[in-house]
């Protein structure tokens, strides 16, 4: 198996903004991807890092970390919103697979982000089930409005980090793993046009000023 499941939080994380240097810079290695890889993991995995992230195809985690099999427990759902079969999931990557790192992806442009804001606006709600995503993302635009940001990076930005700090408040076996230095929780926002993911948010790690927002 890969060095990269002996990883530690700090080594996932550079693992994961190293990928998607190289597919931002058009040169990517795509690792992990033949078939003796498939081979190797049939019998067991060991993800490095569980990545959740927004269901918008534009948003494929191998693609964009330039990753292969095995390496990603992904976990997506429209605006990276959580219900309890998704704090499971995670929980699953977290401490069954040991992965030492968690990633809150979002992407600007998000329609679940869009939507919500459109919502609070207009007083229009979507139809079905839908209307639960929306939901779910309002108290973030709310959170950001109160503090006086209204532009849609920043909108997001504050989604991103909303999301991170509800994770760590409702999973207690996140929270410990990542106050005994087992594991980190990153936000990241993805820009859809040049490919770069930038850090929102970061517990468990220390980051680099020029990564952050």
């Amino acid at each position: 198996m890969s060095d990269v499941q002996t990883a530690t939080p700090q080594e996932a994380f550079e693992l994961l903004l190293a990928g998607n240097q190289r597919f931002v810079t058009g040169d990517p290695e795509h690792p992990n991807q033949d078939a003796t890889r498939r081979t190797e993991i049939a019998p067991a995995q060991r993800p490095f890092a569980v990545l959740f992230g927004c269901s918008d195809s534009r948003l494929a985690a191998e693609i964009i970390f330039d990753r292969g099999l095995g390496d990603l427990f992904v976990v997506r759902t429209a605006g990276h919103v959580m219900g309890n079969e998704v704090l499971g999931s995670i929980e699953y990557g977290a401490a069954i697979l040991d992965c030492p790192l968690v990633v809150v992806l979002g992407h600007d442009s998000c329609g679940a982000v869009g939507a919500a804001c459109a919502a609070l606006e207009d007083g229009a709600s979507p139809a079905g089930y839908i209307r639960d995503v929306v939901e779910r993302v309002t108290p973030s635009v709310l959170a950001a409005r109160a503090a006086g940001h209204h532009e849609p990076d920043q909108i997001l930005a504050e989604h991103i980090r909303n999301t991170v700090d509800l994770l760590l408040d409702r999973s207690r076996i996140l929270a410990e793993r990542v106050e005994a230095g087992k594991a980190a929780v990153v936000g990241l926002c993805y820009r859809l046009a040049d490919g770069t993911a930038r850090v929102v948010a970061a517990r468990g790690l220390d980051v680099p000023a020029a990564l952050s927002s």
